[in-house]
């Protein structure tokens, strides 16, 4: 088993390995497909109906 001394990987570390020029283009790459697919998935999504009974429309009142 060998002694690892290296700190804990944090937040920070993360952010900014993924901001260094190779990697960015990647995160930047990924960020945007996962946008792409939230928004596919929205846009498949059905709308929910009202029922057959429910509100009345609302009107203008005729004078």
């Amino acid at each position: 088993m060998t002694n690892d001394n290296s700190p804990p990987r944090t937040f920070k570390g993360l952010l900014r390995w993924a901001t260094t020029p190779p990697q960015a283009w990647g995160v930047y790459l990924l960020a945007i497909i996962l946008v792409w697919l939230v928004s596919f998935y929205a846009g498949t999504l059905k709308s929910k109906k009202t029922p057959e009974g429910g509100a009345p429309t609302v009107t203008a009142p005729r004078s």
